[in-house]
């Protein structure tokens, strides 16, 4: 049986961690020759050697990718090893703290704008002429939180509304040219993200934030990874200018319904992809970064 994305060529940004890894590895299992994009303190070799020993083809790049000469390396280097693109999945993104807005850090605010919005806006310019000739797809990472607006997250929620609005516009904007465009919103998934001791949540917003859930439970990596999957394959083929979302019923939840689920149902499904990173996610201003942004 063909695996769903043989032949195809992947870039996959914010790929070392959380979600990434999970994609990255998911769409190597499925055939695709990935290009794990992240900074240079990201776990991006050890994802592409753990692919690389399981038989699939995945190249590293390091690079602030809200750049636009990192981008255009960024793409560069996937046609120089593989000799075309066919999707550009922009996973990457911060979530660096929570508050009130008027205690919200701004620098926390414009790194979210530089690595939530520029990052997707630099790739999909960069990539778009090469996925025009493979007829190809972008798939972004938007989030439940930019449909709903969340309270202390609101800078957050607003940039992936920004996400959501603007793959909207660029599926329509590019069918013309065979390129579909979506969007997949995660809800709460089990990464540093959503875990007190290794996000900006304290233990009030993790306890809400997971009872909020109708289904009762984080969802896993793996989980968002499968519907990346989807969407970035030939069964989408008529699926553009969608935003999926993968959050356990969030966005129509009114109320803490996830306390009524039974403790048996809230265990989530094992792992298959040999996940290594997904408590290594992006929730604070990197020191490195910050004198960049003065």
């Amino acid at each position: 049986m063909k695996r769903r994305l043989e032949g195809k060529v992947a870039i996959v940004t914010g790929g070392g961690a959380g979600i990434g890894e999970a994609i990255c590895k998911r769409f190597a299992q499925e055939g695709a020759a990935v290009v794990v994009v992240g900074l240079d303190t990201d776990p991006v070799r050890e994802v592409v050697d753990d692919i690389q020993a399981r038989g699939g083809r995945a190249i590293g790049f390091l690079g602030d990718i809200s750049r636009q000469e990192a981008a255009e390396e960024c793409v560069k280097l996937a046609l120089h090893d593989f000799g075309k693109l066919d999707i550009l999945i922009n996973n990457a993104g911060v979530f660096p703290a929570t508050a009130e807005l008027d205690k919200y850090p701004v620098e926390a605010f414009e790194y979210m704008i530089k690595h939530n919005i520029y990052s997707v806006f630099m790739m999909s310019r960069a990539a778009l002429p090469h996925l025009q000739k493979s007829r190809g797809n972008i798939v972004s990472a938007g989030s439940e939180a930019g449909q709903m607006g969340s309270p202390m997250i609101t800078p957050y929620g607003g940039t992936k509304a920004w996400v959501m609005t603007f793959s909207r516009g660029l599926a329509v904007e590019q069918a013309k040219h065979g390129v579909r465009v979506n969007c997949v919103g995660p809800g709460p998934i089990d990464t540093a993200w959503t875990h007190k001791e290794t996000g900006p949540m304290d233990s009030k917003m993790e306890k809400n934030t997971v009872n909020g859930v109708p289904m009762g439970r984080r969802g896993t990596p793996e989980e968002v990874a499968n519907v990346y999957l989807f969407l970035a394959s030939d069964e989408a083929s008529y699926v553009t200018g969608a935003t999926y979302f993968v959050d356990g019923g969030v966005t129509l939840s009114k109320s803490l319904s996830g306390e009524e689920v039974p403790a048996h149902l809230k265990k989530e499904p094992t792992d298959g992809l040999h996940l290594q990173h997904e408590k290594d996610g992006h929730t604070k201003v990197k020191s490195e970064y910050q004198a960049k942004m003065q």
